[in-house]
């Protein structure tokens, strides 16, 4: 079975990256008819049955189909001879078969080269570059943090140095983006910086060689001694960072586990499905984690989680996952599989969503297609599409009052054209995606925090077994 991507609309990516930060992803799987999952499925268990609407659709006589497609070439042709001016047919083609792609609904769609490349880096987590956070600063760029072991961390640039040239060309007057753009690249090549540093009056100058940069999916810290696990999205460095978030804090506490464990989904748009499996293993030791079932029996699976060190070691340690309104697909996954489970309790407000799977199909030097090709479930069999995942505990934000009435989005169920499903509840208000920046003032946190402690109490917490 191909293993599929699974991500909120491209709306929602706006609203939660910041314009403020850098988050530079990349390197592809190799190319191939479909991106390949590792994990094999098993096909045991249980499946949603199909509704009485897919039963009863019909196959079209083949007849009326290529009588459509002479219509398209009409109109292709009538467009390449008389339109006001000669328009290049490659783009003419590749905005229909986009029309059609999206015409489907909000996630099936066509990527041009350039762009599925920017999807198979995003997928990997991985990049050519530098290795340097940043952040844009009075038209400058502040180095935020190097990375370790990357070529700017073994160069010696430090946390707060100015970029203020790229190969000779001044920051200043650049985007964001187009200085990303320049210090990133094929792996091996060279460029040059030139920086300012405060208490040293010249400027530096450092040649540089392009690495592979892994970005960081998981950042962790103690909140005395409760771990809170920070996922930001599920590239191929979601489980590796989960494995080796817990590896240090169990160093760090020379193996002494916490007291609990706090995973962060909030904001996560989703990624790759088999990071989800691989994510939400690592807290079960069996059952099912997500059933997905499509129009073919290969897109029709069910992935278990199996006992492991990992899941052993985390056993007895409770656990909070928080979710919001953009918390979507892969983070709906691992927190409907945690909180079907009874393993995590599930904090905050509702999800987005989206319980559609995506498969990234390479169409070779033309790029490739993004075509819904199944619908997921949670172990008991509930679909989330258009309805989100309910956490066991409501919590709210306290929202600034700039942003009160900006920070809710409805999610799928907002998103027309969105795939339905007969008798689905679908919902009808929004939900926050608002997180502050300061953890002092982030009330789903500190709630969650006070549960862990004993300070609050819920029936909700610890979940227990019917």
């Amino acid at each position: 079975m191909r293993f599929p991507i699974l991500g909120a609309a491209a709306i929602l990516a706006v609203l939660l990256v910041p314009a403020s930060v850098l988050i530079a992803q990349d390197q592809a799987p190799n190319p191939a008819p479909a991106e390949e999952i590792p994990v094999p499925p098993n096909p045991t268990g249980e499946e949603p049955e199909p509704s009485a609407a897919e039963k009863a659709r019909e196959p079209r006589d083949p007849l009326e189909i290529y009588a459509d497609l002479n219509l398209f070439g009409e109109i292709f042709d009538r467009i390449r001879a008389e339109y006001v001016d000669p328009p290049d047919e490659k783009e003419l083609i590749r905005a229909a078969i986009q029309g059609m792609l999206t015409s489907l609904d909000p996630h099936s769609g066509y990527l041009p080269p350039s762009d599925y490349n920017e999807t198979r880096e995003d997928i990997s987590g991985q990049f050519g570059g530098l290795g340097v956070e940043i952040i844009m600063e009075d038209h400058l760029i502040r180095v935020v943090s190097p990375i370790d072991e990357t070529p700017a961390a073994r160069a010696g640039i430090l946390t707060n140095d100015l970029i203020v040239e790229i190969d000779g060309q001044p920051v200043q007057g650049m985007t964001q983006d187009e200085a990303v753009d320049k210090m990133r690249g094929p792996v091996n090549t060279k460029v040059t910086i030139t920086i300012m540093r405060e208490g040293v009056a010249d400027p530096l100058e450092f040649e540089l060689t392009r690495g592979i940069i892994s970005m960081r999916a998981v950042r962790w810290s103690m909140e005395d001694d409760v771990a809170l696990l920070r996922l930001s999205r599920f590239s191929e460095q979601a489980f590796v960072g989960i494995e080796r978030a817990v590896e240090a804090i169990y160093d760090e506490r020379d193996g002494v586990p916490p007291k609990g464990i706090i995973l962060d989904l909030r904001n996560n748009p989703g990624g790759l499905v088999d990071q989800s499996v691989y994510v939400a293993d690592a807290f079960l030791n069996r059952g099912a984690v997500v059933l997905t079932r499509g129009r073919t029996e290969s897109e029709s699976a069910r992935y278990d989680a199996m006992p492991d060190e990992l899941d052993a070691q985390l056993a007895d340690v409770p656990m909070v996952v928080l979710i919001n309104g953009g918390s979507a697909s892969a983070s709906e996954i691992v927190a409907g599989a945690l909180q079907d489970h009874k393993r995590a309790t599930v904090v905050g407000t509702r999800s987005f969503g989206k319980g559609s799977v995506q498969s990234i199909i390479s169409l070779g030097p033309d790029g490739a297609m993004r075509l819904t090709t199944a619908r997921y479930y949670t172990p008991n069999n509930r679909s989330i599409q258009a309805l989100g995942i309910t956490p066991d505990i409501e919590v709210k934000q306290v929202v600034p009052e700039e942003f009160q009435g900006r920070d809710e989005i409805i999610g799928e169920a907002g998103l027309a054209g969105h795939i339905t499903i007969e008798g689905q509840e679908e919902s009808t208000v929004g939900s926050s995606v608002y997180v502050p920046v300061e953890q002092t003032e982030d009330a789903q946190l500190q709630y969650a925090l006070r549960l862990i402690n004993g300070e609050e109490t819920d029936p909700a917490y610890p979940p227990r077994a019917e």
